[in-house]
């Protein structure tokens, strides 16, 4: 699968819906990557590739969506994107953590495996 792209619907249907909740709870099943970005961007053309790959390594277990920033201004200023590229991470357990900047594959993996895919012991329970 390759990486899907969001528009604000999309997200709120897939994601979260920030007018109907208070409180983040994602709806999604699989953990999942959230890339903030934009077509004339140079760092975000470069990860790009790398999120391509990872969402074929990780079908099934992991999902990767692209959010461009210029179309889809209301999420990104929900949010509060000021740099991109910037990733949504979504844990296994849903908690989301936003961080700006662009990583080579390694680190992306590492997140992956060491943040994302983990569930936690007290989840376990």
């Amino acid at each position: 699968m390759a990486t899907m792209q969001l528009t604000t619907a999309d997200f709120k249907n897939k994601i979260f819906n920030y007018e109907t909740e208070k409180d983040w709870k994602y709806l999604g099943q699989l953990p999942a990557i959230i890339d903030f970005y934009a077509d004339w961007c140079g760092p975000c053309k470069m990860v790009a590739p790398v999120l391509e790959e990872l969402s074929k390594e990780y079908e099934g277990r992991l999902n990767i969506y692209k959010v461009n920033t210029d179309i889809e201004q209301e999420l990104s200023a929900i949010f509060g994107i000021q740099s991109i590229p910037s990733f949504l991470f979504i844990d296994a357990a849903g908690e989301p953590s936003l961080q700006p900047g662009a990583y080579p594959k390694h680190v992306f993996k590492k997140i992956i495996e060491e943040n994302l895919l983990v569930v936690s012991e007290n989840e376990k329970l």
